[in-house]
């Protein structure tokens, strides 16, 4: 897929965080990713300021969304990647996914990573496998829930 292609269909992409529908995010990330569920308002408000995130717009709607959590020189991990349902099957996460990968601020990271259910060949399109050596990777994984909230 390429730029021209969706410009001319009307879709953008934007690293722009004023054009995000916050509203629009939140409800598909809390009602309907099977990895956000419980994450609050006020998390994701701050998780979206401490990353990069790329939105696709369509005549200045949210079509989909993208988190890049990264320090620009070394490490990347992507996240809340979705593409609402609307605007499904006509190749706009192939184009998000193109986007993200040829920014000119993510290029040269030394590692991308991610976490994915549904999504392999998605991503595996863009050269993402799975780890080369898993028990060199260590994790704390603390899910959202209804009573953990922000500190409230």
């Amino acid at each position: 897929m390429n730029d021209k292609y969706f410009f001319e269909k009307g879709y953008s992409i934007s690293t722009d965080k004023s054009l995000i529908d916050f509203d629009a995010v939140y409800n598909y990330l809390e009602n309907e990713s099977y990895w956000a569920k419980g994450v609050t308002a006020e998390r994701l408000r701050k998780a979206i300021d401490n990353s990069m995130c790329f939105g696709i717009h369509k005549d200045g709607k949210q079509a989909g969304f993208a988190r890049v959590v990264t320090d620009k020189a070394t490490f990347a991990y992507l996240c809340d990647v979705f593409v609402l349902d609307a605007y499904r099957g006509i190749g706009l996460s192939k184009w998000l996914m193109q986007t993200i990968m040829e920014h000119p601020e993510l290029k040269g990271l030394r590692r991308w990573s991610l976490a994915t259910s549904d999504a392999h060949g998605l991503y595996q399109q863009f050269g993402f496998v799975p780890l080369s050596k898993p028990d060199n990777w260590m994790e704390i994984y603390t899910p959202y829930t209804q009573t953990q909230g922000d500190g409230k």
